[in-house]
């Protein structure tokens, strides 16, 4: 089972308006999953803890930075998230010459939220992703049924100051920095010749499979996948059409910009169907550390028919009850053994009510008309208010520690007046 789904996109100066760098992520997941988004805030450990991830236990970091995540809510990990240093993760699925794992290791989605929990920088998180790989290696079913689906991972990276782009086959893996300009990453493998870190026994291992002559120029996709580097670039490739759409916006690249591509239908990026975007996510990053990021997440399905909703990191942050999904803890049949007996409704506040609407959208035109321009004004209206903030800086924390939940309300409010 190889669904294409998810692409991940980073801007940075020239690319960009501004000094800043734009970071934006489709997640695209079975059509029934629900994506929650949680908060969790740093924490200091004693040594020897512990930390639980969707199938194994690892050793615990002595202390952990502030994440904000977008994650299939019967997982540990995330598909993309942020944390209080502006460093931005999305993962993609990614198939090739070596088979993906079913045996229980670390899900890609793990490391998503490891490398945010535990790095300051770009850089920093692919050293800390790159040895967790090496250690626990990557494997399990990465959907939340008996399917055996399963993958390698890609991740995309960024921080204020540069772009990191990681991929990985089994417990191999190769790294390149991304300096300036725009990049984009769907389901296929990306990095070619230019590899700035990578597994010290990857090309022993790519040459003792034969995959590799030991002479020619390496080249990770040409050696890891099954296709060719050609294939990548082709013109019906999800790849290519995001790769057009940065290219059509470059030297201009906003928020705005990244949202407007992320809702494009006609290239498949916003997908529909058995598997389809189950959330999304755009994040604003000031190359000056005076300023803060902003980070803009849906929690609900399809971004044509969502809000982006504002989240900065501040001090106290409130829980975000509305988009977090019902706890089964010991219970939950994703932690018993046999896993995924069954499936239980995970469907959050916010989801519930935009279900309903968007119903409402599909079957009542003018009803969903009216709908849709409030979305997008509230939309519009908190956009123009984070750009203040994304200029002059925060002037009162407290008014922040509630802006992603006063969002929601607000959103949810639309959804009542119908």
């Amino acid at each position: 089972m190889h669904p294409s789904s998810c692409d991940t996109f980073v801007a940075l100066p020239p690319s960009t308006k501004g000094q800043r760098i734009i970071f934006g992520k489709n997640s695209d997941r079975p059509c029934d999953e629900v994506q929650e988004v949680v908060y969790f805030p740093s924490r200091d450990y004693s040594t020897g803890e512990k930390v639980e991830c969707t199938y194994i236990e690892i050793e615990q970091a002595a202390h952990t930075y502030a994440v904000v995540l977008s994650r299939p809510a019967w997982l540990w990990g995330a598909e993309m998230g942020a944390n209080e240093h502006q460093v931005c993760i999305g993962n993609e699925a990614v198939w090739g010459r070596a088979t993906a794992d079913d045996d229980e290791a670390l899900l890609g989605m793990d490391l998503v939220r490891l490398g945010l929990e535990r790095a300051d920088t770009a850089e920093k998180a692919v050293d800390v992703m790159a040895e967790l790989l090496e250690k626990y290696g990557q494997g399990g079913s990465c959907m939340e049924d008996e399917c055996g689906f399963t993958y390698h991972n890609s991740f995309l990276i960024s921080d204020r100051k540069e772009a990191w782009l990681l991929e990985t086959s089994g417990k191999y893996w190769a790294a390149e920095r991304v300096e300036g300009g725009h990049r984009n990453i769907s389901n296929e493998y990306g990095i070619t010749t230019k590899i700035d870190k990578e597994h010290a026994g990857m090309r022993e291992y790519a040459q003792s499979k034969g995959w590799w002559d030991g002479k020619s120029q390496f080249n990770f996709t040409a050696v890891f996948s099954w296709v060719s580097t050609a294939s990548i670039d082709d013109a019906g490739s999800r790849y290519c059409e995001g790769k057009n759409l940065l290219e059509k916006h470059n030297g201009h690249i906003t928020a705005e910009t990244m949202m407007e591509i992320l809702r494009d239908t006609d290239s498949g990026i916003n997908m529909e169907g058995v598997f389809m975007t189950t959330g999304s996510m755009v994040s604003v990053i000031p190359m000056d550390p005076a300023l803060p990021g902003v980070h803009y997440f849906t929690a609900t399905p399809d971004p044509e028919r969502s809000v982006f909703k504002p989240f900065v990191f501040v001090k106290d942050v409130e829980q975000m009850k509305e988009t977090c999904s019902p706890n089964y803890g010991l219970d939950d049949p994703v932690k018993k053994k046999p896993r995924f007996q069954s499936k239980p409704d995970r469907k959050h506040p916010l989801l519930l009510k935009h279900e309903v609407v968007y119903e409402i959208i599909e079957t009542c035109k003018d009803r969903g008309k009216i709908i849709m321009q409030n979305m997008r004004q509230l939309e519009m209206k908190k956009m123009a208010e984070m750009e203040v903030i994304l200029s002059n800086g925060v002037e009162d924390c407290m008014l922040l520690a509630n802006l992603f939940s006063s969002s929601v309300q607000e959103e949810m409010a639309v959804y009542s007046k119908i």
